[in-house]
């Protein structure tokens, strides 16, 4: 069984082709059948020199190379010591299967001492037996025949330990891959955990950050609309403080006390682009009163506010100017070039000679006013207006119950909404006649849910935000 194993195997069948060569070359020198003179043993120099030069190897792992002086070197010293002593749990199996390699070596290289001793002692005890049976071609027959034997038993423990030899590499190499194996794993394991570990600690700390970043952006917002609602203020005053056309002195509007029941106060400039619109907004929603007020000569705006008619008017060539009783509404409608006196509507109306005007304008105003005042305001309309003059008034529309909701409440001076039916009833009584009442501003434009509703129920109860009522004066 062991012949056959050694004939399948690829490296014993090269070694018998090496021994079958060898013998070729002895018969080649030796046609006669006669043997060498002496038996030379091999020469394991080659061995000796390669086993040496590994056992250096060996020995400097771990070692680091000598360097000239100086505090450089000295710190590149100290580093690769560093770097060994770190790395000598991953080479410690490799030291160890290199040290078993060397002492196999060294085992193998005792074994082939043996081997050359024998040889000189073969190679003695052959010239011996030459001496003695020279002259006996029978006795050199046997000799030939014993060196067979021992050429066939020599071949074949060179074999067995070449042989354990192999088995010995191939555990070792097992068992340093199991090892390197398991290594690996707990290695894994651990870079594993620490990820695991790293990977919170930077999502708490990414979350700290994120907490004080907008912790920090909620700080520089309040403080930047501060910063803007001030500036803003400043720059209302500064316009209102702007010299008029023609004038040398600035007009100044000059904070009072309010009486009580009067309007609180607050930037009511501010209250308005908030509540209100902006006065393009406004301006544009305004622009249905142009042709009604086509070929007018003589309007008068009561509670002109900001200006935004006044400035629609001049835009149309068509000569108007406004009252108001907020100074600062004045002084940013003068600052703007626009004919502008503050007063008080009735006592202004009151001045006023009786059909000196052609058209009257007054939006988002009767409902600031107390009610039963309202229908002396329409009576001082009809007074100072000539025949065939126009009086408009825009107002919340109670009809639509979504002004209760949104916008009616929000201006601390309403006092209440005006009905269309009593404002159409006020106007017939002062004696204006052709009058128009125009819903305007679709409650489902600022509030999208609306359409949800049926259109009848919808245009009943949350049609306009506001209605005009438009009459003129009949004598």
């Amino acid at each position: 069984m062991a012949g056959a194993d050694r004939t399948r195997d690829p490296k014993l069948e090269e070694l018998a082709e090496a021994i079958r060569q060898i013998r070729d070359r002895v018969r080649e020198r030796h046609p006669d059948g006669s043997q060498p003179s002496e038996l030379s043993p091999a020469d394991l120099t080659p061995l000796v020199h390669a086993r040496d030069a590994a056992q250096t190897k060996v020995a400097s792992i771990g070692t680091v190379n000598p360097r000239r002086g100086g505090p450089l070197n000295a710190l590149v010293q100290g580093a690769k010591r560093l770097i060994a002593r770190a790395l000598d749990w991953h080479v410690r199996e490799q030291v160890e299967f290199n040290r078993a390699t060397m002492a196999f070596c060294q085992a193998t290289l005792d074994a082939l001492d043996e081997t050359n001793a024998a040889l000189a002692r073969a190679g003695t005890t052959l010239a011996e037996l030459r001496s003695l049976t020279r002259g006996s071609v029978e006795e050199m027959g046997d000799i030939r025949g014993h060196w067979e034997q021992w050429r066939q038993g020599w071949e074949q423990k060179l074999a067995t330990n070449e042989m354990q030899f192999l088995r010995s590499v191939a555990d070792l190499q097992t068992a340093f891959q199991h090892r390197a194996t398991l290594m690996e794993g707990n290695f894994r394991d651990l870079v594993r955990s620490q990820h695991d570990e790293f990977t919170v600690a930077l999502d708490k700390a990414t979350l700290e950050i994120q907490r004080r970043l907008w912790a920090d952006l909620e700080r520089i917002r309040g403080e930047y609309e501060a910063l803007i609602h001030n500036e803003l203020r400043l720059v209302r005053l500064r316009a209102m403080a702007a010299p008029l056309p023609g004038s040398a002195a600035p007009v100044t509007a000059t904070p009072t006390t309010p009486a009580p029941g009067a309007a609180p106060p607050i930037d009511w400039l501010q209250f308005g682009e908030r509540f209100r619109g902006s006065q393009e907004y406004v301006r544009a929603g305004q622009e249905f009163y142009r042709g009604h007020f086509a070929g007018c000569r003589r309007v008068l705006d009561l509670g002109c506010g900001r200006g935004e008619f006044l400035d629609l008017m001049k835009e149309a060539g068509i000569a108007a100017r406004g009252v108001d009783l907020s100074e600062e509404c004045v002084a940013l409608c003068r600052a703007r070039g626009l004919e502008v006196e503050r007063a008080d509507l009735f006592e202004y109306l009151d001045g006023l000679a009786d059909g000196s005007l052609d058209g009257i304008f007054c939006a988002q105003v009767v409902e600031h006013l107390p009610p039963e005042r309202i229908p002396g305001l329409i009576g001082l309309a009809h007074a100072k207006l000539e025949r065939g003059g126009l009086l408009a008034i825009e107002t919340p529309n109670p009809e639509c119950l979504a002004i209760f909701a949104t916008h009616f409440y929000l201006d601390p001076t309403h006092t209440r909404p005006l009905p269309p039916q009593l404002m159409l009833f006020y106007m017939e009584e002062a004696g204006f006649g052709r009058i128009e009442v125009h819903r305007r501003s679709p409650a489902v434009e600022s509030m999208p849910a609306l359409a949800t509703l049926p259109e009848g129920f919808r245009d009943a109860f949350f049609g306009a935000l506001d209605y005009a009522v438009l009459g003129r004066r009949l004598s």
